[in-house]
């Protein structure tokens, strides 16, 4: 076949055929990219990019722009957001976010190629290219309510661009959305835009761990770009890729439709926390049998069918993605009329739930039955190590089982904010009387404030600082009260170790104390 042939940025050709291209440039074959054919597009003719906005500066816009900006001094990367005390943040020595390496990063840039402002008019105006990078919270009301996510913020934002916009822009989705949301953008830029305005509409999804996301960034397994299967769409996937391109080998930046790109991060999230729970469904049937939760993941890990990640026994995964991505993925499920799929995926959630609410059941049977009036010290409240984030965190569903057994509650967190932790605790549904909270719970400076006349610790978050290595359990015990329990939500303790200074310990995954002696020593 024929078709006419294209100049490339890269040195190649691009050959249009049928309407589509196909090329023949250096970049690594569509197959060897598990990319579509029909979209080999990276060596297609396309403009190079020399200003970026996004809008957004949470925890995907402005650690993913910081390091696009380190890796791409020659680009002005501008992150805009209407909140000032966070644009305030961001500009300060006190980041918004605490993501290890990311304070290096941002000083580097800041003032040189990368800005933070509450201009976001101007910097959308400005921009070639513009990342849309909003919260895309779980719905509460309405139609799909507690499923569905909510959009609002990813229509104003577009709605914002098409009105403002003189020139052509790449728009590119960072948010987590549902599938097919880029019609549902294409629709507004397009009856909104003004005459001569072109839009070309990407999707990005972004694959971070909060942790790591720094690490992530720097060195992705992959980097998706979904784009409409047209001239103008590979040659705006091509400009997103240079981007990328500058520190990312051009083997792990792959192509694909719009909708492909779009269901893969909700598919990835999904098949993630399947996992989790999965492993957290075995860990309850290591608790009864004798079996160890730690010892069967470790197995099941060395098979390369299977691999090691993600099968590490826990009170329960949280965050901002897991369970709103896969409650977003049943939603879609059910309005496409495959109801057993959306029953499939929901399982996984309320297997997430069941595991904290079976892990507090442990604590109060152990505590002889009641909680009341007894303190309880909670170790950690972000959801994870290494982050500050609390979205969604088993703590906090942990606590508020604790609140309903009129436990005193003491709470230590490194770097969880005091307002935070009572912001999350005083959420409706939970208590919403601060100052009644305040009277049945305290926040502590460190550990051992936290454990001084506590009955139990309840470890909640993983951080390093709480491993039996590291902090001295032996003080610890000293001030506690007798019989002092740990009650290890993460299985951070090496638990001969600690029970050996005294305490009695109950591990997620392993049988108790009681029915070991019973029944397997």
């Amino acid at each position: 076949m024929s078709g006419q042939q294209v100049p490339t940025a890269l040195g190649g050709s691009a050959a249009i055929v049928n309407g589509q291209e196909t090329t023949n440039g250096a970049v690594a074959s569509a197959e060897k990219r598990l990319s579509r054919p029909l979209l080999d597009s990276l060596n297609v003719a396309h403009k190079p990019i020399s200003k970026i906005c996004c809008i957004g500066a949470g925890y995907v816009g402005g650690p993913t722009c910081a390091i696009i900006a380190l890796k791409n001094p020659h680009i002005q990367v501008t992150i805009v957001d209407l909140n000032a005390s966070r644009i305030a943040a961001w500009n300060s020595d006190n980041l918004p976010i605490f993501e290890p390496g990311l304070d290096e990063v941002v000083k580097e840039c800041r003032g040189r190629n990368l800005f933070f402002s509450t201009e976001v008019d101007k910097a959308i105006i400005e921009a070639e290219l513009i990342f849309v990078s909003v919260n895309t919270p779980t719905k509460y009301f309405g139609i799909g309510a507690g499923a569905a996510a909510d959009m609002r913020y990813i229509e104003a934002a577009t709605r914002q661009i098409a009105t403002l916009a003189t020139s052509d822009k790449i728009v590119v989705e960072k948010s987590t959305v549902p599938c097919r949301t880029a019609q549902s953008m294409r629709i507004i830029l397009e009856a909104n835009a003004k005459p001569g305005v072109h839009f070309d509409i990407l999707s990005n999804p972004e694959f971070l761990a909060e942790g790591t996301a720094v690490a992530d960034l720097v060195n992705p397994d992959r980097v998706l770009i979904g784009s409409l299967n047209t001239v103008a769409g590979c040659s705006a996937a091509a400009s997103l890729a240079d981007i990328y391109a500058s520190w990312v080998p051009r083997t792990r930046i792959i192509t694909m439709n719009l909708w492909s790109s779009e269901l893969s991060k909700l598919a990835a999230n999904a098949l993630l926390a399947q996992r989790i729970s999965s492993i957290n469904a075995l860990s309850a049937i290591c608790e009864a049998t004798g079996a160890d939760i730690d010892e069967v993941s470790y197995a099941c890990g060395l098979d390369s069918r299977i691999g090691p990640k993600f099968l590490k026994a826990s009170v329960g995964f949280g965050g901002s993605c897991f369970q709103k991505d896969i409650l977003n993925l049943a939603y879609l499920s059910e309005s496409l009329h495959l109801p057993e799929v959306a029953l499939y995926w929901r399982q996984v959630v309320d297997m997430n739930e069941y595991q904290k609410r079976r892990f507090t059941n442990r604590i109060i049977s152990s505590l002889f039955n009641t909680l009341t009036a007894k303190k309880v010290a909670v170790f950690g409240f972000a959801f994870k190590k290494d982050t500050g984030d609390t979205r969604e965190s088993a703590a906090i569903t942990v606590v508020k089982y604790l609140l309903a057994e009129n436990a005193q509650v003491s709470i230590y967190d490194p770097k969880v904010e005091e307002s935070q932790i009572w912001m999350d605790l005083s959420e409706p549904g939970i208590v919403d009387d601060l100052v009644a909270l305040k009277k049945k719970v305290t926040i502590a400076r460190d550990p051992y404030e936290c454990a001084r006349e506590a009955e139990a610790i309840v470890i909640c978050t993983e951080w390093d600082e709480f491993k039996d290595t590291q902090l001295d359990y032996e003080r610890v015990y000293e001030g506690m009260t007798k019989p002092a329990f740990i009650f290890d939500g993460r299985m951070v303790l090496d638990e001969k170790r600690v029970k050996g200074m005294g305490f009695r310990v109950e591990t997620i995954g392993r049988p108790s104390e009681e029915l070991r002696r019973a029944n397997f020593e």
